[in-house]
């Protein structure tokens, strides 16, 4: 009685988390539609930055692709067709003659002839991360001193860039990053619940982190200055770590600048078919979370209501008030869910996914599944590589106090609630995003 007691204890934890996110959700999309419904953009040229005008200043955006990946064509067309009157430029990088996204962007430049578009095609390798070597050999294309790298799967509203524009403007912002949601590229079991674990897991966990004050860059989106990137030691600094969204966010913040969260959401793709691309997928994320945060990682099972009522069931000895609690959690993860979807809908037009309700016992197993599994090493798949998920030492740049934001010493409580999310949003850049799949 006292074990299913302490499973059930836990299932009602895990909802109590899942309303506190679901809340901050409905919060964070009113802002972002205060947001975008605000005038234009009023800002200046940066130090160094010829606008011709001294209007508003113009951005790189660095985007690494690897192969012609489900939806590629539609998540690149998303950026260029961004509102931003200063104007931008895009720069594609590809480590191989032969990748099969080039066709692609050669099609956005014949379709969009006046973006400043650059493809670069590299091969040369630098440090562990092979993303990063690639940034690396994108960065000297880029002409302007605002640098957005964003993941190749990215689907984004039109207002994006402004909305990173403003962020960057705020006194002491070193860094702008953006939330994400989940878009399955096929109407499959195991796209759905790839995309309900960024979503509704994810994307709430983000923003209760945040409410405790943690400041971590997540990966689908890192916008900063060019100086800010060079004082923190460049991109070389990144190489050979697997988090490297993970390792620039610590190092901002230990430069004495905040890591911004940008009033925007945009989505990124789900590309599986099938469970054991997914498996692989999940598996990675998990075991560089592990590395990256092992207390948090640890209690991140709370996340899992489901799961514990589940155990419940059978430690009671199949009593009908543990059925009874399962079916509570049932409710109340959908009910959540939906809600998150209501909340996200407004803001990330036409890529909203509506939440399977029936997958969600099914979605927290194979969570915690994942959990376990994770602890059995540390090496993970990249594209056919076997990387190791590394935990990064801290940082080798000079800490003022203005790098510890408020609320900053979080308690055990605020790790244990939200780290994990967090964690795993941190290292999207390498682990979500899909041209690190």
């Amino acid at each position: 009685m006292l074990l299913s007691g302490g499973f059930a204890a836990l299932a009602l934890a895990g909802m109590a988390q899942g309303w506190a996110g679901c809340v901050l959700t409905a919060r964070f999309a009113r802002e972002s539609r205060s947001v975008a419904e605000s005038g234009p953009l009023r800002s200046g040229p940066v130090q160094g930055e010829e606008t011709g005008n001294g209007g508003p200043f113009p951005i790189t955006v660095l985007k690494p692709l690897h192969g012609d990946e489900p939806l590629l064509a539609e998540a690149l067309t998303t950026l260029c067709e961004q509102d931003y009157p200063p104007g931008f430029q895009i720069v594609f990088g590809v480590g191989d003659a032969r990748d099969t996204a080039i066709p692609v962007v050669h099609a956005l430049q014949a379709r969009y002839p006046d973006l400043d578009i650059a493809l670069m095609v590299e091969g040369a390798r630098h440090g562990a991360n092979p993303k990063v070597g690639n940034l690396i050999n994108m960065l000297p294309a880029a002409r302007h001193a605002i640098i957005v790298i964003a993941d190749s799967d990215v689907h984004a509203r039109e207002d994006y860039l402004r909305v990173l524009a403003r962020t960057l403007e705020r006194p002491g912002v070193g860094l702008a990053t953006t939330l994400y949601t989940g878009l399955p590229a096929f109407a499959v079991p195991a796209g759905q619940l790839g995309a309900t674990q960024i979503t509704h897991i994810f994307l709430p966990g983000a923003l209760l982190s945040r409410a405790l004050g943690r400041r971590d860059c997540l990966g689908a989106t890192m916008a900063l200055r060019r100086d800010t990137l060079e004082r923190i030691g460049g991109l070389e600094s990144l190489k050979d770590h697997l988090a490297d969204d993970n390792v620039l966010g610590q190092r901002v913040r230990a430069a004495g600048l905040d890591v911004a969260l940008a009033p925007t959401m945009v989505a990124t793709t789900v590309p599986e078919r099938g469970l054991a691309a997914l498996w692989r997928h999940e598996l990675r994320w998990a075991r560089t979370i592990r590395a990256l945060e092992p207390a948090g990682f640890a209690a991140s099972l709370l996340q899992y209501p489901i799961f514990w009522a589940l155990l419940a069931i059978p430690a009671s000895a199949g009593a009908s008030w543990a059925w009874g609690v399962f079916l509570f959690a049932w409710l109340s993860r959908a009910l959540t869910a939906t809600a998150i979807d209501r909340s996200v809908a407004p803001i990330t037009p036409g890529l909203a996914l509506r939440c399977p309700v029936w997958l969600l016992p099914a979605r927290d197993v194979l969570s915690a599944v994942e959990w376990a599994a994770s602890h059995a090493g540390r090496r993970v798949d990249w594209r056919g590589l076997t990387l190791e998920a590394d935990t990064p030492p801290p940082p080798a740049v000079s800490v003022t106090p203005s790098a510890i934001p408020p609320g900053g010493a979080t308690s055990a409580f605020s790790t244990a609630f939200s780290t994990t999310t967090t964690a795993s949003s941190t290292t999207s850049g390498t682990i979500k995003g899909s041209h690190a799949r």
